[in-house]
């Protein structure tokens, strides 16, 4: 009877645990911590990776110093690089970039350079490459120039910009490529130029100096996400180059002392954007060039299709945003929008001379910002140097469609100085909404100056502009027709 009890009890128990079992799975909420667990059971299962006579051990993924851009990725230190600032990692540069020339069929490759200092001599990049810079990471250009190889000049310069023959190559090179990525968590290249600019202000270089970063007859290039510093000569030459995005890079250098440290410098090149980029240097921020008197005129590279927007520059000796003067194989199709100019000696500016040749047609600026600079808006025709002595005086730059929509600005000195000349005259300029506080601590006189200017203000801008322009007001109606002056005085040396 006993036993018959148990059983009927273990019967009516058995009952009400599957009604308990049923209850509990009917239950919204329930099922959902039933299915989280078995997710989170299956993710734990899926990152074990193996089980020892102790138990077992979770061994996470591998971490990498960047995302992955191509199919396959070396770690600088998978060649012998060592990140102390002292030992010299050229060779583990080279031998990286080796093998990631074997691999352009496949994708390419990517180089990590992971933090730390990373001192090495010149080294070139190759096709179907991304060189990702983690945060933290410095390549440090060795500063003994014996390390630094020579080059021959570039072909629309004539020789070394800055001496006769060979010239020093830049930090990082790359020359006919096609698909190069140079990016990073914000990584730096640093190129130590403080040994450079005191050697070429005591005149101990006998070669023209090398920029930080030259592509050469390359297309396909993105730059982005990192910081240029300090570099011996021009920062960034993108040199005949097409297709090129250069987009949130920091660029910086002593705003004093440190000679020809532009900061961007496309050169004889097509389709480039340069945006949201920070740009601090001792010379122009970003300086569109295309060759230098007859030397560019023979080589017959025009910068076309130039797009700058969304950047920030502070330029204490020279300009924000310049064109030339190095112009000779011609400038068009140019549009730079959302521009800050702070604390720079010029905002704007185009420059040249008899001798150069070429162009400057159709710019765009709109919304430009000025704060405390010095001159506004320049156009200078006489700057009178010159790659050798067998120029042509008589290769005249043609100056023309240049446009001005959107400038405003505070504590200017001078807002607008444009000065033709009866041999270079500036056709077809427009100024439209522009309004420029003017630092009233000087004098002032003559505040907006032209000289051999034709061209047009829409609406009102202040302050009041030359008589050389024509006025029309916001609907396309002709005012005022403009006086042109006989005389050509603008009476300035310093622009």
């Amino acid at each position: 009877m006993l036993e018959k009890h148990s059983s009927a009890g273990g019967k009516v128990q058995a009952c009400q645990c599957r009604r308990r079992v049923v209850t509990f799975f009917s239950s919204p909420k329930a099922l959902f911590l039933v299915l989280w667990t078995l997710v989170f059971a299956s993710v734990f299962w899926w990152r074990t990776s193996y089980v020892d006579e102790v138990g077992f051990s979770l061994q996470l993924p591998r971490v990498r110093t960047g995302p992955m851009f191509r199919p396959v990725a070396f770690n600088l230190t998978d060649f012998g690089a060592v990140g102390d600032g002292e030992t010299l990692n050229t060779d583990a540069f080279e031998s990286a970039v080796a093998e990631i020339a074997k691999l352009g069929e496949r994708g390419g490759g990517q180089l990590d350079v992971p933090a730390g200092l990373w001192l090495t001599a010149p080294f070139n990049l190759t096709s179907h490459m991304t060189l990702f810079l983690a945060e933290g990471a410095v390549i440090l250009g060795v500063e003994d120039e014996r390390y630094w190889p020579l080059l021959p000049p570039l072909p629309s310069y004539g020789y070394g910009r800055e001496h006769k023959g060979p010239r020093y190559g830049s930090l990082i090179h790359g020359q006919n490529l096609k698909d190069v990525v140079i990016t990073g968590h914000n990584g730096t290249i640093n190129g130590q130029g403080q040994t450079w600019w005191t050697k070429y202000q005591k005149k101990l270089l006998n070669h023209t100096r090398g920029p930080l970063l030259q592509l050469m007859w390359s297309r396909d290039v993105v730059i982005s996400n990192i910081t240029l510093r300090d570099s011996p000569f021009w920062t960034l030459h993108p040199y005949d180059c097409k297709n090129v995005t250069i987009s949130n890079l920091t660029i910086l250098a002593p705003v004093s002392g440190a000679p020809n440290t532009d900061g961007i410098d496309p050169d004889s090149c097509e389709d480039v954007v340069i945006e949201n980029c920070y740009i601090c240097t001792g010379d122009d921020g970003i300086a569109i060039k295309s060759g230098w008197d007859q030397y560019g005129i023979a080589y017959k590279r025009p910068s076309i299709n130039i797009l700058i927007r969304n950047v920030t520059v502070r330029s204490v000796v020279s300009a924000g945003v310049s064109i030339g003067s190095e112009m000779s194989g011609g400038v068009s199709n140019v549009t730079v929008e959302n521009l800050h100019v702070w604390e720079s000696k010029r905002g704007l500016r185009i420059k040249t001379a008899a001798g150069r040749g070429g162009y400057v047609r159709n710019i765009f600026y709109r919304n430009v910002t000025l704060n405390h600079v010095s001159i506004g808006i320049v156009i200078k025709i006489d700057y009178n140097e010159h790659a050798d002595e067998f120029f042509d005086p008589k290769a005249i730059p043609t100056l023309e469609s240049i446009h001005f929509n959107g400038i405003h600005g505070q504590n200017v000195d001078i807002p607008v100085r444009l000065n033709g000349s009866k041999e270079i005259p500036v056709r077809d300029v427009s100024f439209r909404d522009m309004s420029i506080g003017l630092n009233y601590k000087k004098k002032k006189k003559n505040i907006f100056r032209c000289s051999f200017v034709q061209g047009r203000i829409i609406g009102t801008i202040f302050p009041a502009p030359c008589a050389n322009l024509d006025i029309y007001d916001g609907w396309g109606r002709l005012v005022k027709r403009s006086v042109l002056p006989k005389k050509r005085n603008i009476g300035y040396s310093f622009l």
